[in-house]
């Protein structure tokens, strides 16, 4: 797997040196940045190779070629955060980044056949090698297993309150901005939580709202 951008990069190499195998390098570098990569295989590459390995993308001249496996997790943890078909990579990075850093103890997507890992670690800034991650596919079978597990299932939506109760186990779902929560996963929801708008606008990025709802459920439960 070879994933591409200096942040994320850096973050492996500092964290997870482990699983790296080769530190590929698209441009000049002085002493100064050619220390941090002393404990790892270099290969210097050609921009046109650079453009080839990351599709064209903003790749800043830096690669790691790592050996990921992602962990099978089980459902465990007092908050749980759920993306229902939210199929952007962009924002399911940035949601990881955020759930990662604020605490959230498992994520689980829904409604992706397979996740693309390379693009999750790379849009998460590293992130995603560290958060718990489930693909479930189903989101009606998995609120049936969260119901037996006696976690308060809140969803994302308009019309709900703006602060969540208090309970010890809690499951956020948050469904794609599009269509959002679907009727069926709406009728098996213990409560509705909003963000308030102050302004005439009815909504936000995804993966924003989820950053706010996020912090609601974690610090002020």
């Amino acid at each position: 797997m070879i994933v591409y951008g200096k942040r994320v990069v850096e973050y492996i190499i500092n964290k997870h040196p482990n699983i790296v195998k080769e530190i590929l390098i698209a441009k000049k570098l002085n002493k100064k940045e050619l220390k941090k990569f002393k404990n790892f295989k270099i290969k210097f590459i050609d921009n046109k190779l650079a453009q080839k390995l990351s599709h064209n993308g903003n790749h800043q001249g830096f690669f790691a070629k790592i050996e990921f496996t992602p962990q099978k997790w089980d459902i465990v943890g007092n908050k749980i955060l759920i993306l229902d078909n939210v199929t952007d990579m962009g924002n399911l990075g940035a949601i990881t980044r955020t759930a990662y850093a604020l605490g959230i103890d498992l994520m689980i997507v829904t409604g992706i056949k397979e996740l693309k890992w390379d693009r999750l670690i790379r849009t998460s800034a590293g992130a995603a090698i560290d958060m718990k991650i489930i693909n479930f596919p189903n989101i009606l079978e998995l609120i049936n297993i969260l119901k037996t597990k006696k976690y308060h299932l809140i969803g994302a939506d308009l019309g709900g309150k703006c602060k969540p109760s208090k309970k010890e186990q809690i499951a956020l779902i948050m469904g794609n901005e599009g269509e959002g929560l679907s009727k069926k996963v709406k009728e098996k929801l213990d409560e509705i939580i909003t963000i308030e708008m102050k302004k005439d606008f009815d909504s936000l990025n995804v993966s924003v709202a989820a950053g706010i709802l996020i912090d609601r459920i974690v610090n002020e439960c």
